[in-house]
């Protein structure tokens, strides 16, 4: 999708806090793609995301760790420069929604 909107890009550059997904130097931008059950998607309404119904000893400090380490990453990246965007795994079921979100995060 970036690629096609002419943006160039890296793939998940190691020497970034939390290895970002898509790093778009030009912008000092990077590029997020969640799963909403592995990164713990707070949204309500996401169909995805949520507790599983078994072993929650293990399961709920799990992603709640997860979740803990996104925002130091995010923390870290913004005292970088870096400016992050996060895109959830259920939104990229409207690919036209994710693209104009993408576009007005890098024209900022």
């Amino acid at each position: 999708m970036t690629h096609r909107m002419g943006h160039r890009y890296r793939l998940h550059r190691r020497d970034l806090p939390g290895k970002p997904d898509l790093t778009l130097a030009k912008h000092r931008a990077v590029i997020f793609v969640h799963g909403c059950f592995w990164h713990w998607h707070s949204d309500p309404n996401c169909p995805i995301a949520g507790l599983p119904k078994s072993n929650l000893a293990y399961w709920g400090p799990k992603l709640a760790r997860t979740r803990e380490r996104d925002e130091e990453h995010m923390a870290q990246l913004s005292e970088l420069g870096w400016r992050a965007l996060v895109i959830w795994e259920c939104a990229l079921r409207s690919p036209e929604s994710v693209l104009s979100s993408i576009d007005t995060f890098l024209s900022a």
